[in-house]
């Protein structure tokens, strides 16, 4: 007998996702933009914008992360209450 498939992706944890994601690029272009060595107000967008956008995607990735293991371990938890 299958057992019921549990979505993985909701619209509440895309919403949730979103949030966190932009919240830390805006974070981190405050924080990075300062130390751009320039005084052309495009160049620091361009590289402050950069470094945002990389360090944003590795703590995109560091969430989902989480995400998976948060899961297995609930999952295994279950596993093991209920036997």
């Amino acid at each position: 007998m299958q057992q019921p498939q549990n979505r993985l992706v909701t619209p509440a944890s895309l919403a949730v996702d979103a949030i966190l994601v932009i919240a830390f690029f805006v974070f981190m272009y405050g924080v990075v933009s300062s130390h751009v060595p320039s005084r052309d107000h495009r160049m620091i967008l361009f590289w402050g914008g950069a470094c945002s956008l990389c360090l944003t995607c590795l703590f995109w990735l560091a969430l989902q992360m989480l995400r998976v293991v948060v899961r297995a371990q609930r999952e295994a938890q279950k596993e093991s209450s209920g036997d």
